[in-house]
């Protein structure tokens, strides 16, 4: 199984894209999307709300590899992000070095 899910990867690797119509990140294997964190802007803050990975690709990485995605985009856009979703929040303790574009959320009063 994790030969045929490096090989998959290898021979179609995975993209991350903002689909800022949905308001969401969606990972695109192929043609089809299998993974999405949805999201609300806020000024110059980018909320992640959701994760989810198609439940047959569950237990892959797919959804660290989303998460990792979005943040590189976000960080290259210059956008600061707060990490809502539990997952995300669960990616950003493993991945400290992450944490200097966490923001907070200026819907949510002091």
């Amino acid at each position: 199984m994790l030969l045929l899910t490096l090989l998959r990867t290898q021979v179609f690797p995975m993209t991350v894209r903002d689909n800022p119509d949905e308001l969401r990140y969606e990972l695109i294997d192929g043609q089809r999307v299998v993974g999405e964190i949805r999201y609300r802007r806020e000024p110059g803050v980018v909320v992640l709300v959701h994760t989810e990975v198609d439940p047959a690709l569950e237990g892959q990485g797919l959804a660290s590899e989303l998460v990792e995605g979005a943040f590189r985009d976000l960080r290259a856009r210059g956008l600061r992000v707060v990490p809502f979703c539990p997952y995300v929040r669960a990616w950003l303790r493993r991945h400290p070095e992450e944490a200097d574009i966490v923001g907070r959320d200026p819907a949510v009063p002091d």
